[in-house]
């Protein structure tokens, strides 16, 4: 038969504290979703630090047996819950971004982020497989944030799940304000139609996107978001504005500035629980600030499968080459350079296939650089 569950979506201000200040306000939010009558609540993304690209995050990270993780499996037993929320997770000499999902008896399932985005490139590294957590409220699918921009992650969870359990923190990247040291500031509309074209893309992925997934995979689903407005350095800022140079070259003036140039953004909205036809049951505005949102879902008694075709992303072609390539290739070397200051030089090691790739490269300049050197010669 059809089960009905009650599900709690807590959104947060994303603006970073120290984790014991963090998880206090997160306790009494989810304690006051468990009093409601939810049977799981979910935290958003990043919910015991915060969000900022600064170099702190990579003194922030915790291990399994951590603070947070601690007291998310004593909170999810105390109240009787599953509970679920995202940290920055150290594991042996790697960082990834981990939706950990808990039961009441101390179970406890991980989903690492398969999509991190942009400059979260800096902080933590991609995982590549998805999780289906088979809990006593039905088999529950994982996704953090960026990673319901991608259609496939969704194909890969069709026909195995009941609910999809989303935790997200998504900065409004796309319609964002750059300062700069001089006291300037550029938006988006100042950088050219190209940039412009992407105003509004994250409302889209968080908003109907998500709704339009939901309904095709024919689930229940929950989202969390961050709240607030943040404002937050750049890593690597002279690379990640040259990328921005190529659409917009008259702004090259605030190259030298690029390094200590800010964006200030609020976070986007899209703290919900969806219906297994993509209908909006609950949602918060970001003016509600601190709060949650609950509703009723009915898991279906068999799993259902996909009809018709698989919607098309809402997101341009533009936005996921920023999102996916250039802006992680730029910021990698803050991962590891950052990993290996704050826990040692053995972190963040570089893969077989890179040094591979990288010798090959080497051997390949260096092959032609004396090719071109004999040809000069011979021509004289």
């Amino acid at each position: 038969m059809p089960r009905t569950i009650k599900i709690a979506a807590v959104q947060m201000n994303a603006n970073p504290a120290p984790a014991t200040e963090r998880l206090a306000r997160a306790g009494r939010l989810v304690s006051g979703a468990a009093e409601a009558g939810a049977q799981l609540v979910v935290l958003p993304e990043l919910f015991n630090t915060g969000y900022s690209y600064s170099d702190a995050n990579h003194r922030l990270v915790e291990s399994f047996n951590g603070l947070t993780a601690a007291w998310m499996k004593e909170t999810a037993a105390r109240l009787n819950i599953h509970l679920a929320g995202s940290l920055m997770l150290l594991d042996q000499d790697e960082v990834y971004n981990a939706l950990l999902l808990f039961a009441p008896d101390g179970r406890m399932w991980r989903y690492d982020k398969n999509y991190p985005w942009g400059w979260e490139r800096g902080y933590f590294r991609g995982g590549n497989r998805i999780t289906v957590a088979e809990t006593d409220l039905g088999d529950v699918g994982m996704m953090i944030c960026w990673d319901t921009a991608h259609p496939r992650l969704w194909r890969r969870y069709a026909g195995r799940v009941d609910l999809m359990l989303i935790a997200s923190c998504p900065p409004d990247v796309s319609n964002p304000t750059f300062h700069f040291p001089n006291g300037d500031s550029l938006t988006f509309d100042a950088m050219g139609p190209a940039m412009a074209s992407m105003k509004g893309s994250a409302r889209l992925v968080f908003g109907a996107m998500l709704n339009q997934q939901t309904a095709w995979l024919g689930v229940p689903a929950v989202n969390t978001v961050g709240c607030g407005r943040i404002k937050t350095a750049i890593p690597n800022g002279r690379a990640s504005f040259l990328t921005f140079l190529s659409l917009a070259p008259r702004l090259i003036k605030y190259l030298p500035q690029a390094d200590r140039m800010e964006m200030a953004c609020d976070l986007t909205q899209g703290c919900k629980v969806v219906d297994a036809g993509g209908r909006v049951l609950a949602e918060l505005t970001q003016e509600q600030g601190e709060t949650f949102t609950s509703a009723e879902v009915t898991l279906a008694d068999e799993k259902p499968r996909p009809r018709g075709q698989q919607p098309a992303s809402l997101s341009p072609f533009l936005t996921y080459l920023s999102s996916d390539v250039l802006l992680p290739a730029i910021t990698v070397p803050v991962y590891r350079k950052g990993l290996r200051r704050a826990w040692g030089d053995e972190m963040a090691p570089v893969a077989a296939s890179t040094r591979k790739w990288t010798a090959l490269l080497g051997l390949g300049a260096a092959a032609a650089f004396l090719l071109g050197l004999f040809w000069g010669r011979k021509k004289k």
